[in-house]
C-alpha cells in the first residue's frame, strides 16, 4: 500500500513540476515571439523580390524531454491506441523554440527575412521521450552598395 501511495505523490509532482515548466517556458516563448514578429520566416522555396541579398543557411535546434506523467499517460495510450495528446505541447514548444532560435540568428545577422524554412524533428532514445527540433532556412540581409559600405567604412576609422 506504501508503495502505491508513493507512486500517487510522485506522479502528482511529476504532474505539477511539469505543468509548471510548460507554462513558464511557454510565457518565455509568446514574449520573444513577439519580439521577433517583424522578421518574415517563410516556406516559399525561392526568395521574392529583385533586390540583391546575401543569402546565408540560419538555423535553430533545441532539444525538448517530456516530464514523467505525460510520459506516464502516453504509455497507457499506447496500450489502448489513439491520439498521444499528452506529448502535443511537446512538440508544439519544441517546433516554437527552433524557429525562435533560428530568427534570432536571422536577427543578428541583419537579415530582413528568411525563406525556404524546412523542419527536421528527431527522437532521442532513452526512458523519459526526448526530441529534437532542428529548424533552418536561408537568411537575406540586404546588400549596401559600394558607396554606402565604403561611407561607413569610413565612419567606422
Amino acid at each position: 500500500m506504501s508503495n502505491l501511495i508513493i507512486f500517487a505523490v510522485l506522479m502528482v509532482l511529476g504532474y505539477g513540476f511539469g505543468q509548471y515548466n510548460e507554462q513558464r517556458h511557454y510565457k518565455s516563448i509568446k514574449k520573444r515571439e513577439a519580439l521577433l514578429s517583424t522578421l518574415p520566416a517563410v516556406a516559399t522555396k525561392y526568395p521574392p523580390g529583385d533586390e540583391r541579398h546575401r543569402q546565408t543557411m540560419v538555423m535553430g535546434s533545441v532539444v525538448v524531454a517530456s516530464d514523467y506523467f505525460k510520459s506516464f499517460v502516453a504509455s497507457l495510450v499506447n496500450v489502448f491506441g489513439g491520439r498521444v495528446r499528452s506529448f502535443e505541447p511537446l512538440l508544439d514548444r519544441g517546433r516554437r523554440e527552433a524557429m525562435l532560435r533560428l530568427k534570432q540568428e536571422a536577427s543578428e545577422q541583419g537579415a530582413s527575412m528568411v525563406f525556404n524554412i524546412k523542419y527536421e524533428t528527431s527522437r532521442i532514445g532513452g526512458k523519459v521521450p526526448t526530441i529534437e527540433v532542428l529548424a533552418y532556412g536561408t537568411a537575406l540581409t540586404p546588400l549596401h552598395s559600394p558607396s554606402t559600405h565604403g561611407e561607413q567604412l569610413s565612419q567606422q576609422v
